[in-house]
């Protein structure tokens, strides 16, 4: 089978026991980074010596079908340098090529920086989307295309385009939206910075390091009524949206409902729901 495990995001004490077990018996090992791999579990007292093979995101499509095919005789254990893999890390290949093979696939559940950062963000836990990085090119246009979101957003980001990145928050998603920077989760200096996105920009400025997750505060929901929203609906279908995902998209951002929104608009275009 294929085995996804989670190492370490900072703390070698969170590598769990089953972690421990796994990397000792492993006889194929794929990889992010295979030194990042050795220094693991020679950092735990692993003397196994596995045949590492590495898989990244330059050879991770045309790996998966080797490394589905070893996993049909042994296991063969995936690890990321941090976290767990397929999350905004290789691995998700794999998993889609193990599936359509029916090879299975199982995961060692661990550390998690999205999870973490979410945790201790003090913003709203019940619902929550997961971004990933955010683009290089197109920040702002992307971040506006958010600003009815409802749900709290984690991002990952790189310390050196912090700033940039709370300032386009700001700038498309509002000034007094809250926003938690997490940095270096689990290590020695771990810090977690609490604001609304134009206050943090000043501090981000001065110089950032390490690894960073920006978690944002979801946009409230729109108080309009069911004429307003239908309204919505159909300049969501002139600029090309389908009337079922305009219908529903508008449904999430006020609270309205889908149907009422559908056939609303389908009345309103003097077409029958029957």
């Amino acid at each position: 089978m294929i085995i996804l495990a989670a190492t370490p995001i900072g703390n070698l004490g969170d590598a769990s026991r089953r972690l421990v077990e796994a990397l000792g018996n492993a006889e194929v090992i794929a990889s992010e980074d295979t030194r990042v791999t050795i220094h693991l579990m020679r950092a735990l007292g692993i003397e196994n010596r596995p045949r590492l093979i590495a898989l990244h995101e330059h050879n991770e499509v045309a790996k998966a079908a080797e490394i589905v095919e070893l996993a049909r005789g042994i296991d063969v254990l995936v690890l990321t340098d941090a976290g767990m893999p397929a999350i905004s890390d290789p691995g998700f290949s794999i998993v889609t090529a193990a599936a359509a093979a029916g090879v299975t696939v199982t995961a060692l559940p661990g550390p998690s920086a999205v999870i973490t950062a979410l945790a201790v963000s003090g913003l709203p836990t019940d619902r929550f989307t997961f971004e990933g990085f955010l683009p290089r090119k197109g920040r702002l246009a992307f971040l506006r295309t958010l600003a009815r979101e409802p749900r709290t957003m984690v991002f990952f980001e790189s310390p050196n385009r912090l700033a940039g990145a709370l300032g386009d928050i700001a700038t498309a998603l509002g000034d007094d939206r809250r926003v938690a920077v997490c940095r270096e989760l689990t290590k020695l200096y771990e810090e977690v910075r609490r604001g609304t996105a134009a206050e943090l920009v000043e501090w981000a400025t001065a110089g950032v390091k390490g690894e960073i997750c920006i978690v944002v505060e979801g946009g409230a929901a729109q108080q309009v009524d069911l004429a307003t929203g239908i309204g919505q609906v159909l300049a969501l279908v002139e600029s090309g949206s389908r009337l079922k995902e305009a219908a529903a998209e508008v449904a999430e951002a006020t609270g309205l409902g889908k149907r009422d929104l559908y056939e609303g608009a389908l009345s309103s275009r003097g077409v029958s729901s029957r």
